[in-house]
Formats: C-alpha cells, structure tokens, sequence
C-alpha cells in the first residue's frame, strides 16, 4: 500500500475525481482518497510517476510520501500535512467579501427600497449607481474566485459539483447585469426617458445576487474548514502523545536520549509519573502500571519482574526498569497512531445530497436554457426576447434554494444539539447517526461510571461488618491501589476511622499484609490469601458469584481466621439501561465491546440489556470488530478512552463521551459534552428528523424549479416573466426553506415516545457470529442476554467429599458427577474437599451420593 500527499482539493467532488482517475490506471487494485489528511492510498502494482501524472491530469498535485524516513520525520510531516491552513484563508475572504457585500446591499435595498441616503454625485445617477454595483460585486467575485476556478474546472471535467452551481448562478447574474447596464448607456445616449431608465435599474440588475451566492456559500466553507480541522485533532493528539525521549541505562548510569536512539535490547529506567518509552520487559522493580491509552480500563495494572510494559503507558508508583523489544513504528501505541490514520483515509465519504443532484441538475438546465433560446429563435422571436428567456430558466434554477436545503437543516440541527449537550463536528457526522443499524458501545466510562466502588460486603460467619470493615481500611490506608481508594471512600463515608497498621508490607499483584493491635492482618486476592489460610469452600463460591456479576473479590484475615470479602465494581450509570433501551425500540441492535474479562462483560452486558457481547479485545480487535460489524449494517461506535480511537476512526460513525479523553473526542464525529449515554439516543433522534428537514427541503426546491422553470420559458399562455421575477421566486424557494428548517427548534429529542424502528434492521444472527468470532476463550463465547439468563437459571450446589488427594482423583469424582443426567458440569478440588456442580434441574442427594461413592471416593453432604 503506497500512500502519497495530495493538495489541491476543495471539496468531496474533488476526492472523488482524483479516486476514479487513480482507479482507472492499469494494475491499480484500489484507490482510497482522505479529504481529512489529504492522502491518497494505493494499493497495486503501479510506478509513483504513473500515479502523480493521473493526479496532475485530474488538476490536483501528488508528492509520494517516503517509506524509508525516520519515525521523527514522519511525525513532523504528519504535523505539518495536518495543520489546519484553510481556515485562516477562508475567514479572511469572508471578512472582505462581507465588507463589500453590505455596502452594496446598502445600495441596493436601504437606498433603492428603504431610501437611505447616498453622496448626492450618486443619489440620481442610474448609471453610477449600475458601475458601482458592478465593481462591489466584481470585487466580492474577486475575492471568492477559488469557487469559479473549481467550479469551472469540475464543470469542464465532467464532474460539476456545489461550486460549479455558485459559480454559474454568480456569473449569470452578474453577466445578465452588464448587459442591462449597457443597456442603460444607450438609452442615456438616446436621451430615453427617466423612467425607462429607472425601470432597467431597479427590475433587471442582479448584481446583489452575483455578490451574495459566493459570499453566503463562503460561510458554510469557512464552518465546513473549522469542522475538518477539529476532526483531524485526533491525529494531532495522538502525535503529541508519543514519547519523545527515553532514559537509558549505560555503563551503570542514566542517560537521557530521543526516542529514536531506542534499539531493542536497549536497558531503560522510568521513574513514577513518567510515560514508558517503547515496549519491554520489567527485569527489575515492581510499580502500577496505567495502560488506559492501549486497554481503556480504568483500574491500573501491577507490573513485576518478566511482565510486559508498553510505549505511552504511565508509570504510576515504583522506580522500574526494562529491556526493549518493540521500538519506533512497530510500538503498539505507534500501531494505534497508524490505525487510526488509515482509518480516516480509508472511510467512505458521505457525498452530500446536493452534491449529487447538482450532477444532474445543473447540466438539464443548462441545456433546457439552450433548447429554450435556440426554440425561441425558430419561433420568429428577436434575440433579446429568446436570450431573457434563456436566463430567466437559469436565474430561476439558482441552486441559493438546492444550496440551502442542507445546510440550513445541518445548522439548525446543530444547534439544537449544542443546546442539549450533543456536538455534531461535521454535516456527514450529522447525516449518519440516524441512519445507525449497529450500535457499538465501550464498557467502562460509557456504560459505567469508570471508577470502581464498593458494591457487596460479605463477612464470615461470626464476623461483624464493622469489624471487616475496619481491618480493611486499616490495611488499605496507605496503599495507592484503586480497589484501596474505592474501600477507604467507602470508609469514609461511613465516619470509619482506619487505626495505623505495624509491619506493612505490599506484595504487587497480589495483595498485603501487616500487624494491627499486635496481630498479623491479611488482605488481597483469593489466591494470596489461600497461601495464609485455609479459605472454607463456600466462601471461594461466593467469591465467584460475584465475579460472575462484574465484581472484584477482596478477602480480608486476621491470624488464621476469615473476616469476609469486599466485592468492587465499576458500576453502571443511572441513565445506562434506559438509554440502551431506547436505542433498541429504535430498532438498532446493540454490542457491548470491551477490553475487560467475559465475566465481568456478561455481568455488565445483563445488567445494561445489550443484545451482544464482544470482551477480551485489545484496541487492534476493537477496530477489527468495528470494520467486520459495517459488513451488515451501518455502525455507531460510542466511546470515551484512548483504545476506543481506533474504532470510533473506522466505524461509519463514531460518538465520544464528554468525560472521556481528548484523543478519543478528537476521534470521534459526535461528542456528548453531558457524558450521558440517553444523549446517544437523542443524538439518533435528532439525526432522524435532520435527514427528513432535508428531504423536505429539496423536495420544495424542486418543486418551485419543476413549477416556474416552464414558467420562465414562457410555456405558459399569457403569463411572461423577466429574470427580476425569476431571482423574486428563487428567493421565495429560499425563504421556504430556511423556514422549514427552523421547525427543527422544536424537535423533542429525548422524548421517546414517537420512536420507530427502521425499515432496514440489521441482520441479528450475524451479528452474533461475528461476535462469536472475537471470542477469547476456548469455551465460551460473546454471548446474548438470552444466553446470560439461561445460564442464571441452572442450578449449583457444592457437593462435600473425602478421600480426594491429587488432580487424578479430582478428574475421577468429575467424570462421575458429570455422568448423571442434568448436571452440566462439576469442578473438583481435592484441596478444598469440594465438587461444585452445575445442573440444569435440582438433582436429588441419592442421585449425588451414588455418584461419588461409585467413583470411589466418600460421600460428606451438600453444603447449605
């Protein structure tokens, strides 16, 4: 895949010229144009010069970026093809051309209509008063005259776009109006009378119009400049995210070097608060490791000797050291950096609905203006009579009302999503969410709140929740842990105090311990603490119940007696049910995509009703997921973290929550500044009546053109119109439709009651295959909410045993339990003296007791 720098292009008509020239060449696969980044990808078997001449035959220019640079060079010419120069450009030609365009509008309604005062060398001049508005408007034309020359290019290359439509409706105008002010010389010369002369002034000068289409159309460029420069952040955020240096360890000193000194094998050191350089492998020091940029999970991760770090990830307590083994562009954070821009070269343009018609409509009157001048003619009519004719049909076809029909809507819409919360960045991003089939949505901070809390205390027989909970915030005092915080908030807000604690030591990863009132306190995992106690069977259950309802298990001792558990969790928003629950009646079927453990995704996934699950992806298996899902239907990804930008680059739509972090927003099309899910679903709502305003805008643009183009023509017996009444119906079509789309101000969007599903659902089945697809586990899979239900409804029990003393015997009880009808599953542990078994009806004890005695091992009982 080459990839090659354009410039010159100005619009979607220009991206996709310069793709079907591309396309056309001999050996070229396929050709994919980024009107954002202003790079072309190629992908076969084709010379540079090859390329770089089809460009340049198209009108645009090419440069081949190179493949052998050094990362730092190509993270400088990535800033410098990203820097936003367009938009000081265009906010300079609209001050100017609006400049001009009010004096001549003073002249033209204030004096003409509303007899505003004027020098009096110009106040009864009709002839001055014509040359002055022919240079005002000449001089607004000059300023604007990059919509001429593209739009007189696309006309000439057979791919007329918006700019071919202003630049004909401007030039029309402008040259009818010479032509009357020529008119108006004669009869000077004639010495016709005064009023004749006032009449030509005031009905058939159009030189407001010529002056008024570039320099209203330079509005919506200017705005549609500031959107694409905020889209190409993301990138620009991600660059200035990468680690620019890194300390290296030499002869037994630190040395500070730039990142591109890095080679695998290199030894360097980060100290606390400082980002990891490139990927490695801790060889010595322990810390907790935030890898928010790559997972998306909010809880840092303990980092030891042989564990793996990565580039841009925050070391956040210990002093650690590492041996490289990825470096430059083969880091993953670089590999998110290269996602996300082939995301964004790689994404099908939403072609704008005037755009499209304008292909079509501006040749048909252009030639229906012919036809009618050349019939005119045949008829026996003079020029003048058969030429007014054939400019009345193009001043009339003025694409102000096709011009308008969207983006009126697009900015109403708009506004009316500021006011909610809801920042639409681009007209495409606008146009898309309601056409949502597939709703994507991250886990943690989009359907959770991201930060874990206490949700579940369950202390030990005989044990008080006080006294658990006490010896709990006396352990976790100190430590700088997030399970610790979430147990000292909990704490605090019960007005516990935490006593100090003697001896305290940390064993990263697992947990810690100390001495509290002279005796030894314990707390951490099910595995640490099993290395300290003996932990009774029950408990070990319980602790997978609430794992398997999305909480974390910490168990807490003191000496060798069992205080209980403190179940964490990262709990989901009020709003998060409702809303996806509404995306659902809207017809849209839902996915939960996260980086967290299938156990924790089915917990959250029940309690949110998604309609499918994908856990255990990395941001890489994010995108993947993401690409696959647009196979069968249009895709909205919702997110909020680093790792989701990816995704939200390569999904048709990608929605970021307010709250989360600026690479992600950058990414995203939508942002919700509320960082309310329910404002996903209003956001569909407000897309859904945006694209029905459009519709019914062109629909009236059309309609006056299909109405008074006849009109115009003089088809009509005994009506006659000159281009003054033509420009008089093109503004009424104007002023329908800017009316029309202000009704968007009274759009309920978080009403819900009006919802209806779409006529064309994606297909769930194969949602859920592609789902499956992702799995991560050998045994179990993305799974529906039904799935998740089902397997509520089976029955456990554990089953007591004696006589187990290896893993043999545990494999022997297993195939005998497993052996009697209804019991799916059972899991022996000969440490614990348990089986626990799975069954999908209530299993009588004779049935149990039989069983295990015939495997020959002792029957205890069913723990209650």
């Amino acid at each position: 895949m080459k990839q090659y720098r354009i410039t010159g292009m100005t619009c979607a008509s220009c991206q996709a010229h310069v793709e079907k020239a591309v396309s056309k060449i001999d050996g070229v696969k396929n050709a994919s144009v980024s009107l954002l980044t202003n790079t072309l990808m190629v992908d076969g078997e084709v010379s540079d010069q090859t390329v770089i001449q089809a460009v340049e035959s198209a009108g645009y220019g090419a440069v081949r970026e190179d493949a052998h640079q050094t990362d730092n060079d190509k993270i400088a010419e990535q800033k410098d093809a990203l820097m936003d120069r367009e938009t000081p450009k265009l906010k300079k030609r609209l001050i100017w051309s609006a400049g001009f365009l009010l004096v001549l509008m003073y002249i033209t309604m204030g004096h003409n209509m509303l007899a505003c005062p004027l020098p009096s060398f110009l106040a009864h001049n009709h002839i001055g008063l014509g040359l002055t508005q022919m240079l005002l408007a000449a001089a607004v034309m000059i300023i604007n005259k990059e919509f001429f020359v593209s739009g007189f290019r696309s006309l000439f290359h057979g791919a007329p776009n918006m700019d071919t439509l202003v630049a004909l409706g401007s030039s029309v105008s402008f040259g009818w109006s010479v032509y009357v002010l020529y008119q108006m010389t004669v009869l000077v010369t004639d010495g016709t009378a005064n009023m004749d002369l006032m009449a030509l002034y005031h009905d058939q000068l159009y030189f407001e119009s010529a002056a008024m289409i570039p320099c209203l159309i330079t509005i919506g460029k200017t705005l549609e400049a500031v959107s694409k420069g905020r889209t190409t952040d993301a990138l620009k955020n991600l660059l200035k995210m990468a680690p620019q240096s890194a300390v290296l360890i030499k002869d037994g000193k630190e040395v500070k070097v730039g990142i591109a000194e890095v080679k695998i094998g290199d030894i360097f050191a980060v100290k606390p608060g400082e980002a990891i350089p490139v990927d490695g492998v801790v060889i010595s020091g322990s810390s907790a490791v935030d890898e928010s940029a790559l997972s998306g999970e909010s809880l840092p991760v303990d980092k030891a000797v042989n564990d793996q770090v990565s580039a841009a990830t925050i070391n956040q307590s210990g002093y650690i050291q590492a041996r490289a083994v990825r470096v430059g562009e083969d880091t993953a954070f670089a590999q998110i950096i290269q996602m996300v821009s082939d995301a964004s070269a790689t994404k099908a343009p939403i072609a704008k609905i005037a755009d499209k018609v304008s292909g079509i409509f501006v040749p048909a009157v252009m030639i229906i203006a012919l036809a009618v001048m050349i019939i005119w003619l045949l008829l026996g009519q003079s020029v003048s009579y058969a030429l007014e004719k054939a400019i009345s049909v193009l001043v009339i076809s003025c694409p102000c009302a096709l011009g308008l029909a969207t983006p009126t809507a697009i900015m109403v819409a708009n506004g009316v999503g500021a006011k909610h919360g809801i920042l639409f960045k681009t007209s495409e991003a606008l146009e898309n969410t309601g056409r949502t089939q597939i709703a994507v949505l991250d886990k943690t901070g989009t359907i959770t709140a991201g930060r874990p809390e206490v949700t579940e205390i369950v202390p030990a027989d005989g044990i008080k929740k006080e006294a658990l909970l006490e010896t709990a915030a006396a352990l976790e005092e100190h430590s700088e842990h997030p399970l610790a915080k979430a147990i000292m908030s909990y704490a605090s807000a019960a007005d516990m105090h935490a006593e100090e604690i003697d001896a305290l030591a940390v064993h990263a990863g697992n947990g810690l311990e100390g001495k509290l009132q002279g005796q030894k306190v314990y707390g951490g995992s099910l595995a640490y603490l099993q290395t300290k106690i003996h932990i009774p069977a029950k408990y070990i259950q319980a602790s997978e119940n609430l794992a398997e309802r999305g909480m974390t298990p910490v168990f807490f001792a003191k000496e060798d007696q069992l205080l209980g558990m403190i179940g964490i969790a990262d709990a989901i928003k009020q709003d998060s049910a409702q809303a996806i629950a509404e995306i659902k009646a809207m017809g849209i079927e839902t996915v939960m995509l996260t980086g967290d453990n299938l156990h924790t995704a089915k917990a959250i996934g029940a309690q949110a009703g998604v309609d499918h699950i994908i856990a255990g992806v990395r941001p890489d298996g994010k995108e993947k997921a993401a690409a696959e899902l647009q196979k069968y239907g249009k895709v909205l990804m919702i997110g909020d973290g680093i790792n989701d930008a990816p995704a939200l680059s390569r999904a048709d739509i990608g929605m970021a929550i307010g709250a989360g972090t600026d690479v992600a927003i950058d990414a995203a099309d939508t942002v919700l500044m509320n960082s309310k899910l329910s404002d996903a679903a209003a956001a569909i709502r407000l897309s859904r009546a945006a694209i029905r305003n459009i519709h019914e805008n062109l629909f009236w643009a059309f309609a006056y053109n299909i109405v008074l183009i006849p009109m115009a023509a003089g088809l009509y017996p005994g009506i006659q119109m000159n281009p003054m009444w033509g420009a008089a119906a093109m503004s009424l079509s104007s002023f329908t439709v800017c009316m029309n789309a202000l009704r968007l101000n009274l759009a309920k969007i978080h009403d819900a009651s009006s919802d209806h599903a779409m006529k064309q659902k994606a297909d769930a089945d194969k949602i859920e295959d592609v789902c499956r697809s992702f799995c991560t586990l050998e045994t179990e899979c993305a799974v529906t909410l039904e799935n998740k239900k089902e397997e509520e409804n089976k029955v456990k029990e554990t089953v007591k045993i004696e006589g187990m003393m290896c893993a043999m015997c545990e494999k022997h009880v297993k195939a005998g339990l497993e052996a009697v009808e209804g019991i799916s599953s059972a899991a022996a542990s000969h440490e614990a003296g348990t089986a626990v078994i799975t069954a999908d009806r209530d299993i009588p004890e004779a049935e149990i007791k039989k069983a295990v005695e015939d495997a020959g091992y002792k029957f205890v009982g069913i723990e209650k």
